[in-house]
């Protein structure tokens, strides 16, 4: 059964939160390969793979509204008949607090609107929306606090926070090999392979199957590493020895992330999107490959950002990249503001959380970009990410603004000037100043074409010999046309 036939045979619309959230175009001629167009009513695009499911709808599938909103009132009743309320403000504080983060995650998990990803299940990622909430609020807590009451209030979270970071030394010495050094005289590389190497490379393996195009991801890590150079007078850890930039950054870390990454978005460009119940499938080699498999997507569309095609779409990617680079940076300097070690574990659920959100933002925002007319809306998540970066930044500029000011160098300076004009005058070249000339061009071709149509319909004003006004024959003047 072909995706959106579940409702013809009695199928729950809500076991799939479907990847695309669209009903199916009918069969093609060649069993619906990718590369079909949109029809007349949208239905699906050139780019989106077909997928067919038999339409088993489980209990795994029930939203269970009911069960959650049981479950829960018997745990608050138990805590309010059962349970002596103790005498201590803080740790009644801090548990109502917990308690109520908790009531809404159930209620959004049970209650939100569906996304566009479906697997492993559609409560998967309302829960990361309602987290999305949830964080976003806190931020706005934390941005309306003095900046010690801001650094102080972590505490509450972790005793350990609170206190100013240690100074650091992050450059240091810079050779790939320390002939003072007899013992081991490669010591600088190995001191730099630590537990951030295989992070680095996880996150851009991961930012490869958000974004889904090599170029882009290529722009953003090198961008990066430009920042870096540019803003090391403000963050110490942003100092980093040249080799540590663009050879583990960029060619080993970044590099092989983006080339595996780019390898399994082949893989799940080429895939075979057929769904069937556990129950249906007779072997227990094949049950346990579709259990796997509930952690793959439900169906697969090919990102084709085409930047250079229109105003919209440059301006479009332009944003794209400016809000990854800003989310990278806000990384590093609410650390700096907020005095939290980079090791912390809050940074870690930070760095998950993005990883979470930041896969179903892309496809909101693509799908809002690619098809605006079927998406007239930018996606909740997408709204959320881009709410939630801005408010991280806010944070840095208010609890920081003496950092955040410190002038650049002057020779920094002249580069991003520089890089900016050029920007700039590609843009002003390739949709404005050649788009006068192609529309010169087209103009003169339709000119030319309304003279062929005259000529061939004898409607040309000249006097011509009727046995010659038809010599081309109409209909293929009219092709013309």
């Amino acid at each position: 059964m072909r995706r959106g036939e579940r409702r013809a045979h009695g199928g729950n619309v809500g076991k799939a939160a479907l990847e695309e959230q669209q009903p199916p175009p009918p069969a093609q001629p060649n069993g619906g390969a990718p590369g079909a167009e949109r029809d007349g009513a949208g239905l699906r695009r050139s780019t989106e793979s077909e997928v067919y499911d038999d339409g088993t709808n489980t209990f795994f599938w029930r939203a269970h509204t009911l069960t959650v909103l049981f479950i829960l009132t018997c745990a608050l009743g138990y805590v309010t008949l059962l349970e002596e309320t103790p005498q201590d403000t803080a740790y009644n504080t801090k548990r109502g607090i917990v308690a109520s983060i908790l009531v809404f995650l159930c209620f959004g998990v049970t209650q939100a609107k569906d996304g566009p990803f479906s697997r492993p299940h559609p409560a998967y990622w309302r829960f990361w929306l309602c987290v999305s909430v949830v964080y976003e609020l806190f931020l706005i807590f934390i941005l309306f606090q003095t900046v010690q009451d801001g650094r102080q209030f972590m505490k509450y979270i972790d005793p350990h926070l609170g206190v100013p970071l240690p100074e650091r030394d992050y450059g240091g010495n810079c050779l790939i090999y320390d002939p003072g050094n007899a013992t081991d005289p490669f010591h600088n590389i190995w001191d730099k392979l630590d537990g951030f190497v295989p992070a680095h490379f996880f996150g851009w393996y991961l930012k490869t199957l958000m974004i889904r195009d090599w170029w882009m991801c290529m722009i953003i890590s090198v961008m990066f590493e430009f920042l870096e150079y540019s803003l090391e007078h403000q963050l110490p850890n942003f100092s980093e020895c040249w080799w540590d930039h663009w050879i583990m950054d960029v060619i080993l870390c970044n590099g092989l992330g983006i080339y595996c990454g780019m390898k399994t978005l082949s893989w799940l460009s080429l895939k075979t999107y057929k769904w069937q119940g556990l129950w249906n499938i007779p072997t227990y080699k094949g049950k346990m490959k579709r259990i796997v498999f509930q952690f793959t997507p439900y169906s697969w569309v090919k990102f084709e950002w085409k930047p250079a095609s229109s105003l919209r779409r440059w301006l479009a990617v332009c944003g794209i990249i400016f809000v990854f680079l800003l989310a990278e940076l806000n990384t590093f300097y609410l650390k700096f503001v907020l005095w939290m070690p980079p090791e912390h574990y809050l940074v870690l659920l930070r760095l998950v959380f993005f990883v979470n959100v930041g896969g179903v933002a892309m496809r909101e925002i693509y799908d809002f970009m690619d098809d605006p007319k079927f998406h007239k809306k930018l996606g909740q998540q997408a709204w959320l990410v881009a709410a939630i970066t801005a408010t991280e930044f806010l944070i840095v500029v208010k609890y920081d603004p003496y950092t955040l000011t410190l002038s650049l160098p002057f020779y920094i300076t002249q580069c991003w000037i520089l890089g900016i004009i050029l920007v700039l005058t590609w843009t002003a070249w390739r949709f404005f100043i050649r788009c006068l000339k192609c529309n010169a061009v087209w103009r003169g071709q339709q000119w030319l074409l309304l003279q062929d149509w005259l000529l061939c319909s004898g409607r040309g004003g000249k006097s011509q010999d009727p046995s010659q006004k038809h010599k081309v024959p109409v209909n293929q003047c009219q092709q013309q046309w």
